[in-house]
């Protein structure tokens, strides 16, 4: 176990209110503006920490001299067991690796895309309103994949299906009626992964 007032300790909490910070303003702050974020009077011991947090790879410096994040500084700690949804187990307070959101989810970044989800047609597959969809773009999809869809010129988003050798756009809530296009369908893209904020 971690001695809380250990220096390895301590630069976890300086590294969490720099993060918080960062949220909130997009930007690592002066030296003297750190001290307060820290709260701390020595601008040599911000220093200090910075350099720390530098050279555990969390921020660095540009060639002009300014700090900003590493890709490091954005990874969040996955805990090393899982939820279950059934029965309670034992709760381990031990974290384990750390991850970036952004690779958790995405493959290609450059063909991914987030679309806002608008309506509970697909509320039986666990896609709610006001999700964010992650979508890879491409134009071929699988039967039973869940697809953003070009149907006579409106997007979509459905599982895809198959009726009498015809694709069709199959909802996930009975209240809708299964999309048979009169027109043309295009795969717009597949969905990937799915994000979802959950408000007080």
């Amino acid at each position: 176990m971690t001695d809380s007032n250990s220096p390895q300790s301590r630069d976890a909490i300086y590294l969490a209110r720099l993060q918080d910070y960062y949220a909130d303003w997009k930007s690592i702050p002066s030296y003297s503006s750190l001290c307060e974020v820290f709260g701390i009077a020595s601008k040599s011991w911000v220093k200090s920490i910075l350099d720390r947090l530098g050279e555990a790879g969390y921020i660095e410096r540009t060639p002009d001299g300014m700090w900003v994040p590493t890709r490091q500084f954005f990874a969040r700690p996955m805990a090393e067991s899982a939820v279950p949804a059934g029965m309670p187990v034992t709760v381990s307070a031990t974290q384990g690796e750390h991850y970036l959101i952004d690779e958790m989810l995405i493959d290609t970044p450059s063909q991914t895309t987030l679309i806002p989800v608008k309506g509970d047609s697909m509320i039986e597959a666990g896609i709610h309103d006001g999700d964010v969809a992650v979508v890879e773009k491409r134009n071929l999809a699988n039967v039973g994949d869940i697809v953003v869809a070009i149907v006579d010129e409106e997007f979509t988003l459905k599982t895809l299906g198959k009726e009498r050798g015809k694709y069709v756009l199959l909802p996930a809530n009975p209240a809708y009626p299964v999309i048979r296009p009169q027109g043309t369908l295009e795969i717009f893209g597949v969905l990937i992964g799915l994000i979802r904020k959950y408000r007080k």
